[in-house]
């Protein structure tokens, strides 16, 4: 088997060639070197751009799962028009106001179970680099001043357009852009440097005084950390055009080599069928959701669970659904643990060899994570049947948690909640044991008076056969 990804230069589905010479194992590759465009610190992290760090976090966690070495790395935007327009408006210095929003998306990418990348560069720590590139750009004849800003010439790159697919009848050479971002029908010279304006951050460089475009910061960062073509270049589609084709020109006309040898783009999410807005209710941060009750498990799952190349029409509705297939799951390992039985069922293995086996089969299909789930639950499924024909030994349920565990580090919200101890516990555990004793007694009005205690604080009642167990509902 071997992984299979849509590279949206090529527009087909190929094989990912770490390195770009093929090997017969996968532990003869080299690193996979991967770069997620971060987010631009202005104010927080709309639900929209989780999706993709999501997504992002899925890749990395996966190609690790199936044996690749990561070295990946997510920038920080951290002078832009955006930033320095928020900075000015808050009347602290770019670094105050960055600072603050960058610790937040931080914090919300740890609240998520995201796991921390390799690198994070932020623009601002870049400078020295993106003179560099400048230069070579200079060099290669396809750059022009024109009041103290320097822009690329677009009609001097003969494969400008070709991630994006422009017509190049819609290149508008020689007119010079100065906003980061704009419409694709707004194609012309991008600018690589800004001129000094009163009142904004500058740097001195041999260009004069004045501070980067965005589109040259990410081409910049990713020669900084991995000084040549890389493996994987992630984002949302929206930065297809013009930031993902503007790298490439500014970054190819620079260093005389591929810039990018996969490019992924995860598609849009929708709010309730619709583009989110803030007009329209529907621009939701991570800590909206949060405040309305909403798990950050569920909204992690719910944001993974659709395949990244299709919209997801985010609900409320979506995520009481991935609360539903939470349940489930933990459900499943609630009476996986309260197996008591000896002996060991040889059936067990072969299907939880078959599990691993079909997931890595149908993941590796372009990154097919919807399918990968499908695979999950059916195997769940066949699980929880032998489990009330009791088939299912102690030693069996041991194997098949130990298999869970070795899928989780894909999905990250399998243990996401069940390994951290709730507060309360001892409290509750003295409460369901006096029910116990309550209902042996006959005592059926205390009995019954525990259960709704607990019921008002979030914690529901199980009784099996094996006893009584408890949860606290998410």
């Amino acid at each position: 088997m071997s992984l299979k990804i849509y590279n949206t230069l090529n527009r087909r589905i190929e094989e990912l060639i770490p390195g770009g010479v093929k090997k017969d194992n996968i532990e003869d590759y080299p690193v996979v070197t991967i770069y997620t465009c971060g987010p631009t610190v202005y104010g927080y992290a709309h639900i929209g751009n989780f999706r993709t760090f999501v997504f992002s976090d899925f890749i990395r966690r996966y190609l690790k799962f199936r044996g690749f070495k990561v070295n990946h790395a997510m920038n920080i935007t951290d002078v832009d028009d955006k930033t320095i327009k928020g900075a000015a408006a808050n009347h602290v210095t770019l670094e105050e106001y960055t600072q603050k929003y960058t610790d937040i998306f931080f914090e919300d990418l740890r609240t998520l179970n995201i796991e921390p990348v390799e690198h994070n560069p932020k623009a601002t720590e870049s400078i020295k680099d993106i003179i560099d590139i400048l230069e070579k750009i200079d060099e290669a004849g396809m750059l022009y001043e024109k009041d103290g800003s320097l822009y690329f010439n677009i009609s001097k790159f003969s494969e400008y357009g070709k991630l994006s697919l422009l017509d190049k009848r819609e290149i508008k050479s020689g007119i010079s852009f100065d906003a980061d971002e704009y419409e694709k029908e707004d194609v012309r010279d991008f600018a690589l440097w800004k001129a000094q304006k009163e009142g904004e951050p500058f740097w001195e460089t041999p260009y004069g005084q004045g501070r980067p475009g965005w589109h040259i910061e990410c081409s910049a960062m990713i020669r900084k950390i991995f000084g040549t073509t890389i493996d994987i270049h992630i984002g949302g589609v929206d930065l297809i055009f013009p930031h993902h084709e503007n790298e490439i020109a500014q970054s190819e006309a620079a260093y005389k080599e591929k810039f990018v040898r996969c490019w992924i783009h995860s598609e849009h999410l929708l709010v309730d069928g619709a583009k989110m807005s803030k007009s329209l209710g529907n621009f939701y941060t991570l800590r909206d959701l949060l405040a309305k009750g909403f798990s950050p498990r569920s909204i992690r799952y719910l944001l993974m669970s659709a395949h990244y190349k299709k919209q997801l029409n985010f609900t409320f509705e979506g995520i009481k659904q991935a609360d539903q297939a939470l349940e489930r799951i933990d459900n499943f390992i609630v009476r996986l643990i309260d197996r008591k039985g000896d002996g060991e069922n040889l059936e067990v293995k072969s299907f939880t060899d078959k599990l691993i086996h079909e997931f890595i089969e149908t993941v590796d299909n372009d990154l097919n994570i919807s399918g990968g789930l499908g695979v999950f639950f059916d195997f769940i499924h066949k699980i929880n049947l032998m489990i009330t024909d009791d088939k299912i030994s102690k030693k069996d349920a041991e194997n098949i948690l130990a298999a869970l565990k070795i899928l989780d580090q894909v999905f990250g919200f399998i243990f996401f909640e069940n390994e951290v101890e709730d507060p309360d516990k001892d409290r509750i555990d003295k409460l369901v044991d006096e029910r116990i004793r309550a209902k042996k007694n006959k005592d059926f009005s205390r009995a019954d008076e525990i259960r709704e205690l607990l019921k008002n604080e979030g914690i529901i009642l199980e009784d099996t056969k094996d006893g009584t167990r408890w949860k606290r509902k998410k």
